[in-house]
């Protein structure tokens, strides 16, 4: 069996010494015939360094790279054209490491172009002599391939003075290609996140955006289908359906794809079911952004968002919701077109790997119980494996009660009604549990509803003496959309008072 291309993001080596490699050239060549300047955002550690990598060696020319793959017999093998590539991997937190980062990229095109800018103090003056040069020495227009575009900018989002410098720095740079138009034959700009064109583009407004284009939805990624057959070997005696349910379901309004880092890890660590992209990078600046906004985590299981919320952001405009999908902690899992016109999407987690792992982090920012939430997930478990409703106030009561009493002083998100079903939330879904939010019925909303194989949970939470919970599921009668299900219904009413920090009251009953 072939290799597995774990860590490995330039093509040449995949190719040269035989990994594995998910062939995407046929949709490189698709890219190249239908346009000239493109955008793409996916997820960090998705495949686009690898793709662009591979953008690298098609304009260069590298025939036998590409032997057996679908742009051999498509491409004019006789054109070599100048690439300018350029990769911000680094992290810089000011803007003199900024800008020393971009003259470094800047003098490695250079020194492997042959070429020497005379303006090496002007970032856009002397991107634009590399570009007029190349042009000028090889015969041939220019192609620009960027990669990470943006980290400048998403390394300095918790400074945003220096998140809006690195955006200057980053205007100057990029309005360069939209004034060489004439020299440049192809340019691909891609990153996680979409900043707002305006803000970070200039007057570079001719960019095609195939983030949400179906037809490139399997640009970045793998497909059932190549798990089927490009790592058919690899996977064998895989448990295919768990594979699907904790890997698969990154949805970009096409066919939905697997992240590849995940599947080459769980090949590699013999089948192990574990959050191996998750644990490349803690969302800090997410978790931030919930405090500062308080952020209601329920209403972020199943959201309706319009086009427009996760089309793109700026930086004084910061939402937590096209961050959320751009770095892939939620993708889309239905469409649909309003009766007004446009489309709104549904936006969910994206499979069981992120629905743990991210409520793991979230339970540590909202309860600080880092060293005693395994114990509480682990009885939580129990409880609605076994039906033991009767221990759950219990448990409950003692993991509020345990939450160190700085985290409420410190933490205004405990301040906010929603923080005690938030919390509720967290824990529950880090268990992997089918959970529903804010669950319509046609008297009124559930705040939560858990289903299982032979039960069914449904949970009210009252603040203050706000009602009574377990009276409300009567009155409203919530239980009449799950009487036809067959299974045993718990109505849990849950009461919280704010002065305590803990639960009031909490009453149930079981409907059979």
């Amino acid at each position: 069996m072939k290799k597995l291309p774990i860590g490995i993001q330039t093509f040449r080596t995949i190719r040269e010494d035989n990994y594995l490699y998910v062939d995407k050239t046929g949709v490189a060549l698709d890219l190249v015939e239908d346009g000239t300047y493109y955008f793409l955002s996916r997820p960090r550690r998705f495949g686009k360094s690898l793709f662009v990598s591979t953008l690298q060696a098609l304009f260069e020319g590298h025939k036998e790279l590409f032997t057996g793959l679908a742009a051999y017999n498509r491409w004019d093998w006789n054109i070599q054209y100048p690439v300018i590539k350029m990769s911000f991997a680094g992290v810089a937190r000011n803007v003199a490491d900024m800008k020393q980062d971009i003259y470094n990229i800047l003098r490695s095109n250079q020194k492997r172009l042959g070429v020497t800018c005379e303006r090496t103090e002007d970032i856009g003056g002397c991107f634009q002599e590399l570009i007029e040069k190349s042009f000028e020495k090889y015969k041939h227009k220019v192609v620009i391939l960027v990669d990470e575009y943006d980290k400048l900018i998403l390394d300095n989002l918790d400074q945003v003075e220096m998140a809006r410098e690195a955006r200057e720095i980053l205007k100057d740079l990029y309005a360069t290609i939209k004034d060489s138009d004439e020299f440049i034959k192809f340019a691909f700009l891609t990153g996680v996140s979409k900043f707002a064109k305006v803000s970070i583009f200039s007057g570079l407004n001719n960019l095609k955006d195939i983030t949400l284009d179906k037809r490139y939805s399997t640009i970045c990624g793998y497909t059932q289908t190549d798990l089927e057959t490009v790592f058919a070997d690899h996977l064998n005696n895989a448990d295919m359906a768990r594979v699907g349910e904790w890997y698969n379901g990154y949805n970009f309004l096409g066919e939905p794809v697997y992240n590849p880092f995940d599947i080459l890890l769980f090949i590699d660590n013999d089948f192990e079911f574990r959050n191996y992209w998750f644990a490349t990078g803690t969302p800090t600046f997410l978790v931030k952004l919930i405090q500062k906004h308080n952020y209601f985590l329920p209403q972020l299981a199943d959201l309706w968002v319009n086009s427009s919320l996760i089309d793109s952001f700026d930086i004084e405009n910061i939402k937590l919701e096209p961050i959320l999908f751009q770095a892939g902690y939620l993708s889309i899992r239905e469409i649909r077109e309003k009766k007004r016109g446009g489309y709104e999407y549904l936006l969910a987690v994206p499979n069981k790997e992120v629905q743990l792992s991210f409520n793991d982090i979230l339970i540590d920012f909202l309860t600080d119980q880092v060293t005693t939430k395994g114990r509480y997930q682990d009885q939580l478990y129990t409880i609605f494996e076994n039906g033991d409703i009767e221990s759950l106030g219990e448990t409950l009561s003692s993991l509020f009660a345990s939450i160190p009493y700085n985290n409420y002083v410190n933490n205004t998100i405990s301040s906010y009604e929603g923080y005690f079903a938030s919390v509720i939330y967290a824990y529950l879904a880090s268990l992997g549990l089918d959970i529903t939010a804010e669950d319509v019925t046609s008297k009124g909303r559930i705040d939560l509803t858990i289903k299982l194989a032979d039960n069914i949970y449904i949970l009210e939470f009252k603040v203050d003496g706000n009602g009574n919970a377990l009276q409300q599921i009567k009155e409203k009668n919530y239980q009449q959309k799950y009487l036809a299900d067959g299974k045993s219904i718990f109505l849990t009413g849950i009461d919280f008072s704010s002065d305590e920090k803990n639960i009031s009251k909490f009453e149930w009953e079981q409907v059979k």
